[in-house]
This record gives structure tokens, sequence and C-alpha cells, in this order.
């Protein structure tokens, strides 16, 4: 894989109401992040590609995680779609066919991440949905198949990444959501699989989700250049 510059390795999630409020914390962190994600909660709101176009046109790499799963044909028209919007991340759910849709169909650099488990999920809650299996076993095996299936990565907790390391191949991006710094005190609220951002680099994590503890921090952007500092120096060889 190309080196990735330690500061872009940071993606901080756009966890707001809406597009004003996501374009002033973009403002106010100015030139600390290059890498912003938008999901759901903005997806639903006013403004959505407004917002996308508006972080392409200030020289932002975006991840748009709406994590798709419909049908492939569907799937893979709006990935399509997404690719020519200039995303540079988006996510993907789903089965084989899914996957290998969403694959076919990107364009315009935008790479194809699968969700392997969300990081809210612990053993207990597969148990309920009625996967009898390891939440690592579930990671290796959805990473598996998005290797087969052609896309460019996976979503993975840091729990899981430093197993996926050793047996997937390196060119798999990791993306790690449920990122915790060391002093952070907030309740891990609906996280249940966490990581700090050190050891989410050294076990193997390409790039680092990180939303609450940024969106709720007094000072953001301390908070942003303390992250960014362990994840540079965990990234230095």
């Amino acid at each position: 894989m190309p080196v990735i510059p330690a500061h872009e390795r940071l993606i901080v999630a756009l966890d707001v109401p809406d597009a004003a409020a996501a374009r002033a914390m973009v403002v106010e962190l100015s030139d600390s992040v290059v890498f912003y994600k938008i999901g759901l909660e903005l997806a639903m709101g006013t403004g959505f590609f407004g917002l996308l176009d508006w972080l392409k046109a200030e020289n932002k790499k975006v991840f748009v995680d709406l994590k798709f799963f419909d049908i492939p044909e569907t799937v893979a028209r709006a990935v399509k779609n997404l690719g020519d919007r200039g995303a540079d991340f988006c996510t993907v759910h789903g089965n084989q066919a899914i996957m290998e849709a969403a694959a076919g169909a990107k364009g315009h650099g935008l790479k194809v991440l699968a969700v392997t488990a969300l990081t809210s999920l612990d053993r207990g809650d597969l148990d309920d949905l009625g996967f009898k299996c390891d939440v690592a076993e579930l990671v290796l095996s959805r990473a598996r198949r998005a290797f087969q299936a052609h896309c460019d990565g996976v979503v993975s907790s840091g729990l899981e990444v430093e197993r996926l390391r050793k047996e997937a191949p390196r060119e798999l991006i990791a993306v790690t959501p449920g990122i915790r710094p060391v002093d952070n005190k907030m309740d891990l609220s609906d996280q249940k699989r966490v990581m700090t951002p050190a050891k989410a680099i050294k076990a193997g994590a390409d790039y680092l989700v990180v939303g609450r503890p940024i969106r709720d921090a007094k000072n953001r952007r301390e908070a942003v250049d303390a992250i960014q500092r362990e994840i540079a120096g965990a990234a230095t060889p």
C-alpha cells in the first residue's frame, strides 16, 4: 500500500445534527484535520450533498458512511453516483453479491469498504442476532469475503485488526472506529469494543475514526492535536 501521511490517518466523524453545524466544526478544526466522515444523521438532514461538495472544495477527504445494504443493482447505482460526487471512501454491508456489485461500480478514486461487525456489538449481541460465532472469527470471515469481492478494505474494531493483519493481505485498507484516547473520561455509551489511537495504529489500522471524544471536547482543536500526536508517534517505525 502507498504510505499514508500520519496527519491523514485521523478521520473525524461529523456526528452533528445538520450541515451548518458540520461546516462550523470543520472551520473550527481548520488544517488540523484532512479527512471527515459524514453518515446517517447528516444524510437525514438538509444539505448532505452540498456539504460533501463543500468539503471537497475545501480540499478535504470524505468518507461517506451509509452502509449500503440493498439489492446488488441498487447498491451499484448508489456507489456509482457517490463516486461521481467525489467521495473518497464509502461503506457497504450485506452478502458477497452486494459487495461485488459495489466494488464493480466504484469510480473516480472511490474506495469501497465492507463493514465487518459494528463496534457497538459484542458476543452477546451476536448471539441475540442469531450469529453463533466468535466476533473475531466473524470479522476475519467478512474480511476474506471483502477481499474476494474486490472491495478496497474493511471497517474493523482495533481489537480484531491485529489478527486481520496476520491473515489478510496488506493491500486491504483497515479503517477502525471505536477509538477512545487514554485520558478520555466520557461514558462509552453504545461503544463496546474500543481501543486507544496508539494501540490501534500499532495493531495495523490504517485510519482511525473518532467522533464523540472530539465533538464533545471542551476544546476540539486541542483534542484533535493530542490524537494526531499519538497517531504520529505510533506510526513512526
